[in-house]
């Protein structure tokens, strides 16, 4: 894979991200618009961590194959949980009658960020899990993630993973567009979380 490539792939999975995990946060505290009424989800499962990825492993000093590998698991997982995020928020927002082709390409995150919708307590508690210190969109695991994404299509090449922080960088400002405002604190301080682990990485090389 070329770089310019890889740097497209880095920040689509850093911008979806940032997005999903913004729009958990809203969640929790979204408000009742006009004469919307509480909806109700069918889920069935809260989107918590379900697989963690650095465990006692180094990413960079993995071989070709074994990235390859992490770089679809790491997007599989993250396509995964995205789908299931937006499908669970589009059914609720259909049920207070906003139209599907209302939600298409950023619009969804726009209407994520204006918070004029209800949740039942049932999502909100989904939502405040997924985003606490341990769930799937807390600061850490997406953090890691992240890292761990950038580093697995790097490989262990300095210069490389500057090329992926830069991707990195932009994948956070094509959010912050998408969200059509200023993203909430959880994801500044993923955003350093982020920083830090690259830091790290420059400093052991």
């Amino acid at each position: 894979m070329q770089v310019n490539s890889q740097d497209y792939v880095v920040r689509q999975y850093s911008q979806n991200s940032r997005s999903t995990q913004t729009s958990s946060v809203n969640s929790t505290s979204a408000k009742a618009s006009g004469n919307a009424t509480e909806a109700t989800t069918q889920t069935t499962a809260p989107d918590v961590d379900r697989v963690e990825f650095s465990q006692g492993s180094d990413v960079t000093k993995m071989s070709d194959s074994d990235r390859a590998a992490l770089v679809k698991s790491l997007k599989d997982d993250l396509d995964s949980q995205m789908s299931r995020f937006t499908n669970m928020m589009t059914q609720t927002f259909q049920k207070q009658g906003i139209t599907a082709a209302s939600l298409q390409g950023d619009n969804f995150w726009k209407f994520m960020a204006s918070g004029n919708y209800t949740v039942d307590a049932k999502t909100k508690a989904e939502a405040e899990q997924a985003i606490s210190e341990d769930g799937f969109w807390g600061v850490k695991q997406t953090s890691q993630r992240i890292f761990d994404f950038a580093a697995a299509v790097a490989g262990d090449d300095v210069e490389t993973m500057k090329k992926m922080q830069a991707a990195v960088e932009k994948g956070f400002e094509q959010a912050g567009a998408a969200w059509g405002g200023d993203l909430p604190s959880i994801c500044g301080d993923t955003h350093t979380a982020v920083n830090k682990l690259f830091d790290d990485y420059y400093a052991s090389h």
